[in-house]
């Protein structure tokens, strides 16, 4: 059985995911922006795959929030290393996982720890390619949380160190695992719906989990004596520690500034809630509807952005050209619990927090956060529809913790791995890069370039602060 799957640009291939073996993971597409400079075999490091009977040696960084539930989705293995910059959260993970050694500085990790087969990556934004690229040239496989990166030129760069170094990698956008997706992919490619030329995805998020659309507050507080907060600002420019915002500041959310959980509403170190939410929300339609690259992203309202944050608000709509025999299509963009309109045909009472329509010339779906219950509209139209044939593999138990441990020892790609997540990544944060420029912008994705805004650039890719590297 095949299992359509995009690649670079506007390069697709069709992969066979039942007969792909993980220790021979190259895809046969070539990369839009050319050939890739993977040095000579000596040079790279071998790989370590072992055995579906074996246990893996795995890392993991941050060990708090997300970093400890994607420990926690791998503990099926060998736990042997952890890191954490909070000394809290990481004698409290060390307790969990007697044996394991502990760290502050992932680089030292990863140095010294020459047993490790992987890692999982659950550590802010701005961390996970620094992180992710050192670990995959020495040879490691990668779980790195959603977004996979923190700019667009980033995200090229994971996919291309992936296919270089031959390691098994998955992003953690858990929907992308699910039968939700695969069944709206084959709802979408039976025809049901006919020719999609508009998507609807919507969140409500930030709001109440984090400030947006305001600037630094001033002064600076103690360093707590559990952080270390050179490391927790890693690559990002260094500025002074401030806990908790000043009372009465209009629009803060009461509490932290930065740490902990706070740091996505800044744009050094986090992508907001399109980077948050839109790898889950939008990957059912950017899958089943082979969108690839944008060839505009419009900000149709954009309230309160800052030189510091998002803004409090915001519309995106992303246009997308012809794709085979796929029409052009629009995906329209919500956050902050802005929502498009209700379908009249819907007969629930309103539409969720989360979500995506897909609307199409002979009808409607709806799905939910991570694609679950693709459904036609009128919902009673389901009683009656017999789904198409699954013609996508499902991953077993939906789990893309175990879809990536499977892929260390040898099995088949996992679904998500930064080939596919890569390219889906960069789409998802031309978003912000729309926003912080406040203004459409026309994008060419083989030169990684926005035509129309020459100052995109400070955006696309950033510089990193002195002993951090991409």
């Amino acid at each position: 059985m095949t299992n359509p799957r995009t690649s670079f640009a506007s390069t697709r291939t069709e992969i066979d995911t039942g007969r792909i073996n993980r220790r021979h993971f190259i895809y046969s597409s070539a990369l839009a922006t050319g050939a890739l400079a993977t040095g000579t075999a000596s040079a790279l490091p071998r790989v370590k795959y072992k055995s579906p009977n074996e246990k893996l040696n795995l890392g993991g960084l941050g060990t708090a929030g997300r970093g400890g539930s994607d420990i926690e989705g791998v503990s099926s293995e060998n736990i042997v290393a952890l890191c954490d910059v909070d000394s809290r959260n990481l004698a409290e993970a060390g307790r969990s996982h007697a044996g394991a050694r502990l760290y502050a500085d992932y680089r030292v990790m990863l140095e010294k720890e020459k047993s490790l087969d992987g890692i999982t990556i659950g550590i802010p934004d701005h961390h996970h390619a620094p992180a992710a690229m050192i670990a995959m040239s020495l040879g490691k496989h990668v779980y790195c949380e959603k977004p996979l990166t923190h700019t667009v030129w980033e995200a090229r760069q994971m996919a291309l160190a992936a296919r270089k170094y031959k390691v098994a990698t998955q992003m953690g956008n858990q929907g992308h695992c699910g039968r939700g997706n695969r069944q709206l992919c084959e709802m979408i490619w039976s025809g049901v719906i006919g020719q999609v030329r508009e998507v609807h995805c919507w969140t409500d998020r930030c709001k109440p989990f984090w400030t947006q659309g305001l600037v630094r507050p001033p002064g600076s507080d103690p360093v707590p004596a559990t952080l270390n907060w050179d490391l927790w600002v890693g690559a990002a420019p260094m500025r002074p520690f401030v806990a908790n915002w000043p009372k009465d500041t209009p629009g803060a959310r009461p509490g932290a500034v930065y740490h902990p959980n706070i740091w996505r509403g800044w744009w050094d170190f986090g992508c907001g809630p399109i980077g948050d939410m839109a790898c889950h929300i939008m990957d059912g339609a950017y899958w089943s509807l082979k969108l690839g690259p944008p060839s505009s992203v419009e900000v149709v309202k954009s309230t309160g952005p800052t030189a510091d944050m998002p803004p409090l608000e915001s519309i995106l709509r992303f246009h997308f050209p012809a794709r085979g025999e796929m029409a052009p299509c629009s995906l329209t963009w919500y956050d902050h619990g802005v929502k498009p309109p209700k379908p009249p045909e819907s007969e629930a009472a309103e539409l969720d927090g989360n979500g995506a329509l897909l609307i199409g010339d002979k009808g409607k779906i709806l799905t939910g956060c991570y694609g679950e219950n693709p459904r036609l509209l009128p919902e009673s139209d389901m009683v009656d529809y017999k789904r198409p044939p699954e013609i996508i593999p499902r991953v077993p138990g939906d789990s893309p913790h175990q879809d990536w441990i499977r892929a260390c020892k040898g099995g088949p790609a996992a679904c998500s791995n930064f080939e596919i997540s890569g390219p889906f990544t960069e789409m998802v944060l031309l978003g912000n890069v729309a926003l912080r420029l406040n203004k459409t912008i026309e994008w060419d994705s083989a030169k990684l370039r926005v035509t129309n805004a020459p100052e995109a650039k400070h955006f696309i890719h950033k510089h990193y602060r002195h002993g951090w590297r991409v």
